[in-house]
């Protein structure tokens, strides 16, 4: 996802630039930090306070030029229009936050009011259209059944969340006038992996195999992550 995500800002903004970036519901920090090391001014949004405390603690051991183009705010991110004024950001990034939201809505329009024209909004959402793959990979037949009639589940951590389906999404971006650019694949033949798993010796080829499936039907259609990119008109 950071390939596709550095691929979409070299495509659309000058080399060199220093963007103004939002990250919400940042977690752990591990983007917005990158970012900052890249030399972009980042504002992290978060509203959980272990997540904060992760994230303070990794951006305390980075040199000062670092520590001082990121900054953390604990918030939730449907108030954004409380924290920031419209048009602040030229990249807003939104990953994995969409399925703790039943009412996804009034949260992407408030992103969209961050963008400054030609901005870009990044969103990483679970795959509506492909939930009855990871059960039916493990053999779970009638979860597989079950998931082809909904967009719920349970997450690897127990939650009941939501996940969106690109068709919905596309409407939705261009109804908050920050259309569809491009959309990736992420997570295609690593799904199934259980957490914490040792990366493996191979994990360039891995990643590679992962990467171009992420842009090439029919794969990036039935990945468990999808990766939109919508441009600020």
């Amino acid at each position: 996802m950071a390939r596709q995500l550095d691929e979409q800002i070299a495509g659309r903004f000058a080399v060199g630039r220093r963007l103004r970036v939002l990250d919400v519901g940042m977690g752990r920090g591990t983007q917005a930090l990158r970012l900052a090391r890249a030399g972009h001014q980042v504002t992290g949004v978060e509203r959980d306070t272990t997540m904060i405390a992760t994230a303070r603690e990794a951006l305390a051991g980075q040199p000062e030029g670092i520590r001082e183009r990121m900054r953390i705010i604990e918030g939730d991110g449907r108030d954004t229009g409380v924290h920031f004024l419209p048009g602040s950001f030229d990249v807003v990034l939104c990953h994995g936050v969409l399925m703790y939201v039943e009412d996804p809505d009034p949260l992407l329009a408030g992103l969209a009011r961050m963008l400054a024209p030609g901005g870009l909004l990044s969103l990483v959402v679970r795959n509506g259209d492909a939930l009855a793959l990871r059960p039916g990979l493990r053999g779970d037949w009638a979860g597989a059944q079950a998931a082809f009639d909904t967009t719920h589940y349970r997450d690897r951590l127990g939650h009941d969340v939501r996940a969106d389906r690109l068709s919905t999404l596309t409407a939705r971006l261009a109804g908050i006038g920050a259309p569809l650019h491009t959309w990736y694949g992420v997570r295609i033949f690593t799904d199934t992996a259980a957490d914490g798993t040792t990366p493996p010796d191979d994990l360039d080829a891995l990643l590679a195999a992962e990467e171009r499936a992420g842009r090439t039907d029919p794969y990036r259609a039935v990945a468990a992550l999808l990766h939109l990119c919508g441009v600020r008109g």
